[in-house]
């Protein structure tokens, strides 16, 4: 009986993207590492250079068998998890960034959790308050908005708080 494939996102140790990918591919597992070749300019010369997208992962289909083959790598660190549980991610979204990539047009990666994303404040003076991300900036600023009233209430949270994202409207 086969057992389902899915994509996994995996940590690799710093620096070593390639050398994972390389290890992956000689064990047979299907794999993805995003990059993207820039010109690089030094004082005395410019040469292209291929780095990683996403610093630290490169990501696998594979099967559980295939996933704990891919751990047993030196270059590889862990895979990623979400609440305790192994994270997979749709293949429409490996296939969407695929195709992002393969456009020639420059863009920006953002870390972390970006403007606009719904939250829920974990700890500290606002605990249990739902709202949404509306600055990009080193200073998150939370806005929680009553929508029947169209108004809104902003607030910067302190780097200290522990917040999650939520998927509740």
């Amino acid at each position: 009986m086969p057992t389902e494939k899915n994509w996994i996102a995996l940590y690799s140790k710093p620096r070593s993207e390639f050398k994972a990918e390389a290890e992956i591919k000689r064990l047979g597992i299907e794999n993805y590492l995003p990059v993207i070749t820039k010109v690089k300019q030094w004082s005395d010369r410019k040469k292209k250079v291929t780095e990683p997208v996403l610093h630290g992962y490169i990501f696998i289909r594979a099967d559980e068998k295939e996933r704990l083959e891919a751990l047993e790598i030196n270059s590889i660190v862990r895979c990623v998890f979400d609440h305790g549980k192994l994270a997979i991610i749709p293949a429409w979204q490996i296939e969407n960034l695929k195709n992002f990539l393969t456009e020639k047009e420059e863009f920006l990666i953002k870390e972390g959790i970006v403007k606009g994303t719904k939250i829920r404040i974990k700890s500290g003076p606002f605990e249990g308050i739902i709202g949404v991300i509306t600055s990009d900036s080193n200073k998150k600023t939370l806005n929680v908005n009553l929508d029947l009233l169209n108004r809104s209430i902003a607030a910067v949270i302190p780097s200290d708080v522990e917040i999650e994202v939520v998927n509740v409207l």
